[in-house]
């Protein structure tokens, strides 16, 4: 075993940790050109990237690993352009889950509720959890092989965001954008606080639509109406019906009452109703309904909350009062049938809305909160992605977006917990509000206001987590001070993140950033699918389809994970994922591994000295360096348009079924020969294999960066003069990426040489598999091949070498008078092939072969006919219209050649 060869097997559990260790050690995760150190220049733009944070207590899925696996390529990658990189790391306090989390363990080891310990002993036994657990999350991303910037770490309870969130809390108070209210809200009675629309789930589940009358004042007449929930009939105030609907409309501005209770509510007309569904006419309960809340304002409606914090009714339920939801149903309806109220009743299936944390079911209540006016800020953020400002890709959530933000409602930003940040208002003993950035601020401006000290209580409330999470981008660069990264670092660049949280976090880092930078907050925003199983469903732990990333990369390592990740995702499409595909990319690791060795191999059997200078490439070593010179172009491309999966792909099929599958199997034949052959074609697997190691680390970073090394100190090591011309950097990671060089003319010809080579080699072989012609056994063969014979001739030590013929009966000629006696032809483009196999041959077969190649043959020219005969031929550039023309000639003569071996038979 030399110095520098490379184990059998690559053992990712030994490489993994070591490799990380070393990057971190030597500082390669901060950025170039740091605002904060000597020769700083504010002159080259940065590429900076703030991770989505996730929850500070939580454990990494699958989402976390695609996104964390995505923001690292991008990262790696304009890391190794040469661009000051910054990657923020940090995490979310997670207002409701932490506190569920930590109510549960008190409750498990104590038998207490946080209500028996109290506020403040509560909050500190939150931050113990936090101190245990919260680096459980940041070691899982670390092991994905995230190049994060973990010196500029932040929490969204920091000390600096914190007064950052005060500060915006403020500033938009000061404004009058923040008031204090009843509105209706998603209330959660089991978690006893509002939750926003992200932490609800809908599920469609089976209910009924129960028919009843609304009974008109001093008349027997009634409003058929109809209801999936009739406990909230006793919130009613009014019924509502379409003002053109002929059965209904004259019985607009009369009298209803209301089952059981008798309470009079009017009867009204609002276009909103839907002649068609149920019966035409709307019960309106606008505390209970987001939609009769609308009603009711436009109607000026009283509003009727009939539930208490619990969800059991309340003192407005008359004599269901104190009763569950579920219990007034049932008892509500029995009296009502009582009374020959009811109708029918029939199945429908519901939309349940249910909470994210429990499952409990979540209800639209009146409340008071506290609200952000949004419409201004909203306009803002609509602004900013219509002029320019901002990118969306995949470009058709834009419209999206727009929906949204053109419908958008006040936002409400307060969360009855203990757990977040406080609102920064404080009251006095007559409820005099003071909104200030401290408690020390808020006395003062008691002290003023009253004319002496005064005693006050801060508001009870916190903030919704999204209100923090919502300044993320410029908060964690310091914000509301002017430090240097956040005049170096903002606006970051882009925002990678699910599609799932484009209104919830997207759009209001957009519009804080907006209202409180003036400037937007990155150009980009990149948006990934979600993952599903195999069969296209949603991972659950009731389905039991959840595949947990942690066992994954134990058993088939980091890099298989990440690229299976990669290259299957798309822009905003959701992606399928089994262990399959993860395993088929552990293989590809594996492949590049034992590529890499046989390189290292060759190397260090090819001569050390020699001028390289004086020996031509090969037709082989051409075709590899064009095919490589093309790639580099297209994946430049690729990434430029966020088209990562494909790039991989093209990385993956380059360096497998070219560069491995047949340059690998020239090489050995060429280090065979030994003297400056050897050495040149040494120095060109050394050139390919470290390009396709650099452009793979983005998504491979572990296995990449060791063979890297290993390719660097072997090559050191043997020939100084075939290192890069700039020489080797320290490490992979801080390499310089292939940047792509200019077409000098050369390629295509040498492509479309070796293209031919391959397609003859490729024939032979399968019709040797079809026949079973071991490879031991080798055949003679005779090649026509018009002009193309001269150039064959040069390469008939690699054809008979990859095709198993025998060189000593192996004839290349430009034409034949007859064909060989015994032999099958097949044909490869204006090239025809004959080999000695007509005993084997039954000839229907090859009849049959024949036919199906000519079919294939023909499809082809229909196809390009049918494309030259289309507007791509005016509107193409010439040349790439050339090359479909000659691909057009090239298969009408191939048709010609089986048409002439048919009539042959």
């Amino acid at each position: 075993m030399s110095k520098h060869e490379l184990p059998k097997t690559y053992d990712f559990h030994n490489t993994e940790d070591r490799i990380y260790q070393m990057w971190e050690t030597n500082g390669y995760f901060a950025p170039t050109n740091d605002p904060n150190k000597p020769g700083h220049d504010p002159d080259i733009k940065p590429f900076v990237i703030s991770i989505p944070p996730p929850n500070v207590t939580g454990e990494l899925h699958l989402g976390h690993a695609l996104f964390v696996s995505m923001e690292d390529l991008m990262i790696r990658y304009h890391r190794m352009k040469g661009i000051p990189t910054l990657w923020v790391p940090g995490s979310d306090h997670a207002g409701i889950a932490t506190q569920l989390q930590v109510e549960k363990d008190l409750m498990k080891t104590e038998g207490k509720r946080r209500e028996d310990i109290g506020r403040e002993a509560f909050i500190e036994r939150t931050w113990e959890w936090k101190r245990k657990y919260g680096g459980m999350i940041t070691n899982q991303i670390r092991r994905l092989g995230a190049s994060c910037d973990w010196s500029r770490e932040r929490f969204t309870l920091d000390n600096g965001l914190s007064v950052a969130v005060n500060e915006a809390f403020v500033r938009l108070y000061e404004k009058g954008m923040i008031y204090r209210g009843p509105r209706l809200i998603n209330w959660s009675p089991g978690l006893q606080t509002a939750v926003s629309d992200l932490e609800v789930d809908y599920f469609e589940e089976p209910g009924k639509l129960y028919y009843f009358k609304y009974r008109l004042k001093g008349s027997e007449d009634f409003i058929p109406v109809a209801t999936t929930r009739p406990e909230t009939i006793l919130g009613d105030t009014a019924v509502a019906v379409h003002p053109e609907d002929d059965r209904y409309k004259d019985l607009i501005g009369k009298t209803a009452l209301v089952p059981m209770l008798g309470r009079e509510i009017p009867v009204i007309g609002d276009e909103y109703v839907d002649q068609e569904f149920g019966t035409g006419a709307l019960k309106i309960t606008p505390g209970h309904d987001i939609n009769d809340y609308e009603i009711g304002l436009r109607h000026n409606l009283e509003i009727i909350s009939i539930l208490n914090k619990d969800a059991s009714i309340n003192q407005h339920g008359g004599q269901y009062a104190g009763q569950s939801r579920e219990e007034c149903r049932q008892q509500l309806w029995a009296d009502m049938k009582a009374a020959g109220l009811v109708i029918k009743e029939e199945d429908y299936t519901l939309n349940i809305p249910r909470s994210q944390r429990g499952g409990e079911i979540i209800e639209p209540m009146i409340s008071t909160q506290w609200f952000v006016t949004i419409d201004q800020m909203g306009k803002a953020a609509l602004d900013a992605v219509k002029d320019g400002r901002i990118q969306i890709v995949p470009e058709y959530f834009t419209k999206v977006y727009y929906n949204w933000l053109e419908n958008i409602e006040d936002w409400c930003i307060s969360r009855q917990l203990w757990w977040g940040h406080r609102i920064p208002v404080w009251y006095g003993p007559d409820g005099e509000m003071f909104c200030a950035r401290s408690e020390e601020e808020a006395l003062a401006q008691a002290k003023a206001h009253y004319g002496k000290e005064t005693a006050l209580e801060q508001d009870p409330d916190v903030l919704d987590t999204w209100f923090s999470s919502g300044l993320w981008p410029f908060s964690t660069l310091g914000w509301p001070e002017e430090t240097p990264d956040l005049t170096y670092f903002y606006p970051t660049s882009v925002l990678e993140t699910g599609y799932d949280i484009l209104f919830f976090w997207v759009a209001r880092m957009i519009m804080s950033g907006l209202e409180f930078t003036g400037e937007v907050p990155f150009h980009t925003v990149y948006l990934h699918g979600i993952i599903r199983d195999e069969i296209g469903r949603k991972m659950s732990k009731t389905t039991g389809n959840v595949i947990d990333p942690l066992e994954v990369m134990d058993h088939l390592g980091t890099d298989a994970l990440r690229f299976t990740l990669l290259v299957g995702s798309s822009p905003g499409k959701d992606m399928n994922l089994s262990i399959k595909k993860v395993e088929s990319n552990r293989n590809f690791a594996n492949k590049l591994w034992n590529a890499s060795r046989l390189v290292l191999g060759l190397l260090h059997q090819s001569p050390t000295e020699g001028n390289l200078d004086e020996i031509d490439w090969t037709l082989a070593d051409s075709w590899i360096w064009a095919r490589l010179r093309q790639v580099t172009h297209d994946i430049e491309r690729l990434f430029t348009a966020y088209q990562y999966g494909e790039a991989g792909r093209q990385i993956y099929d380059f360096f497998w079924s070219e560069f491995a599958d047949w340059y690998l199997e020239i090489a050995k034949l060429q280090v065979a020969e030994g003297g400056l052959r050897a050495r040149k074609t040494a120095q060109a697997l050394v050139k390919v294999l470290d390009t396709v190691l650099r452009m793979l680390h983005p998504f491979t970073p572990f296995v990449t960066e060791e063979l890297w090394g290993r390719l660097k100190a072997a090559t050191q090591d043997h020939s100084p003069e075939m290192c890069p011309s700039e020489g080797w950097e320290q490490a992979l990671i801080i390499a310089r990426w292939p940047e792509p060089s200019a077409f000098e003319g050369w390629e295509d010809k040498a492509a479309k040489d070796f293209g031919l080579v391959r397609e003859i080699v490729r024939a032979i072989r399968n019709l040797r598999a079809e026949k079973q012609v071991k490879p031991g056994n080798l055949i003679s063969a005779t090649i026509a091949a018009g002009e193309q014979a001269e150039m064959l001739a040069a390469q008939a030590g690699t054809i008979t070498a990859l095709s198993h013929l025998d060189p000593h009966r192996f004839e290349i000629t430009s034409t034949l008078d007859e064909k060989p006696a015994g032999s099958t032809a097949l044909v490869v483009g204006t090239t025809e092939i004959y080999l000695p196999l007509a005993d084997l041959v039954d000839p229907v077969e090859e009849q049959a072969r024949l036919h199906k190649e000519l079919e294939e043959t023909q499809s082809q020219i229909d196809r390009l006919e049918k494309l030259l005969n289309s507007p791509f031929a005016q509107k193409a550039p010439p040349d790439v219209v050339g090359k479909e023309q000659e691909k057009l000639a090239g298969f009408k003569q191939t048709a010609e050649k089986i048409k002439s071996q048919l009539a042959d038979l």
